[in-house]
């Protein structure tokens, strides 16, 4: 089995796609990620750039979605150290860097800034790795 560390965006994406995670990944994510899609979505239909029936899908995929959340004190102390060595202003970000440290394989981004920033600190996987 293969674990992944997910960001918003990367959950974002399966939903819109309907897209099926092979059996044989563990997807894994900071507990923050619900708030975090949640506000994305919003963000994108007050935008026009998403009818809001289509956000509503998107969040009930990602609510079905296979996703194990983790927010204990250990990651939380580590996310600071990584936001910290990275001379990040905050910790959110950091949480999902940390949490591959800690449990995962690999963390899945679409953002390539910030993929290239991380890949010293973590493996980094291409969102086809999930299929």
């Amino acid at each position: 089995m293969s674990s992944y560390v997910i960001g918003p965006d990367v959950a974002i994406r399966l939903a819109r796609e309907h897209a099926v995670v092979a059996a044989e990944h563990q997807l894994l994510a900071p507990a923050s990620i619900r708030s975090q899609v949640l506000s994305s979505l919003y963000q994108a239909v007050q935008r026009g750039e998403l009818a809001k029936r289509d956000a509503n899908r998107c969040l009930d995929y990602i609510r079905g979605l296979r996703l194990r959340l983790l927010g204990d004190r250990v990651l939380q102390k580590t996310a600071w150290n990584v936001a910290e060595g990275l001379g990040w202003g905050e910790t959110n970000t950091a949480e999902y860097v940390a949490l591959t440290q800690l449990h995962a394989e690999a963390f899945i981004t679409l953002d390539a800034q910030l993929a290239t920033s991380v890949k010293r600190l973590v493996p980094v996987a291409p969102i086809d790795a999930l299929y």
